[in-house]
Parts: C-alpha cells; structure tokens; sequence
C-alpha cells in the first residue's frame, strides 16, 4: 500500500467546469457538497483505503524562525497561498492507479446547482525514502 494526498484548491489550479465559488452555493449546496465528501471518505474507511481528511480554513500566517532568543516573524497571510489550499484526504492504496481513479471519483462532488464540479486534483504520493543527496 502507498499513501496519496488529494489536495483540493480553491484557485491555482485549472478551473473547474462547474466554477461558481463555494462562497456563492446556497446552504443546501454546500451540505450536498459536504454530505458527497462524507459519504466518500466512509466508503474509503470501508475499504482499508482512507487515511485521514481536513477542510482547511481561508485565513493563515507564515511563520519563520528569526534567530536565537528573537519572537517568530510572522508575514501574511498570503492570499496566493491561503486561497490555494482548500483542503486535502490522505489514501492508502495498491498503486498510482488507484489513487488516480478515486481523485477522479472525489472531482465529481456536488457543486452549484447540485451539479458535479469536476474540479482539478492535485495527486502526491508520499515521500517513503530520503530524495538522493547531490554533492
């Protein structure tokens, strides 16, 4: 089994074709939405397959370390980035394939109208070995 992430943006990626923004769904879009996910994630634990999933929320901070005995800097938020990450479902599966087929599967997920979006996913595996090092 590998693990993948799913990441889901809010912009960053190709537009959707059902590309009304979420902050425009009514109430029962978004349960819809949310219901689909759901529903999604519980067949996955069914199977053995799903790992864990977030909904991120829009607003964030970058952090950095400035130096021994200094406060954190912070700067931001950045609205390149917060507005690109809507949130991400992590899956354990048997090949590339498979995590291909349901990212296609979690694109279909209501949207306006109660249409699919066919939103653009972004699948990563997870890193299992050190990258080689380059000297």
């Amino acid at each position: 089994m590998a693990k993948y992430l799913l990441l889901k943006h809010y912009r960053g990626a190709p537009a959707p074709v059902n590309d009304v923004p979420m902050d425009r769904w009514t109430p029962e879009e978004i349960s819809a939405h949310v219901r689909y996910m759901q529903d999604f994630a519980a067949r996955l634990e069914r199977t053995g397959e799903f790992v864990d999933s977030q909904a991120l929320a829009p607003e964030g901070t970058f952090v950095r370390y400035d130096g021994e005995g200094r406060p954190p800097v912070t700067d931001g938020p950045f609205a390149e980035t917060k507005d690109l990450i809507a949130g991400w479902m992590v899956i354990d599966v048997d090949s590339r394939e498979r995590a291909v087929e349901l990212a296609g599967e979690l694109s279909a997920a209501p949207g306006s109208g109660g249409k699919p979006i066919h939103e653009w996913l972004e699948v990563r595996p997870f890193l299992t070995a050190h990258p080689p090092t380059t000297e």
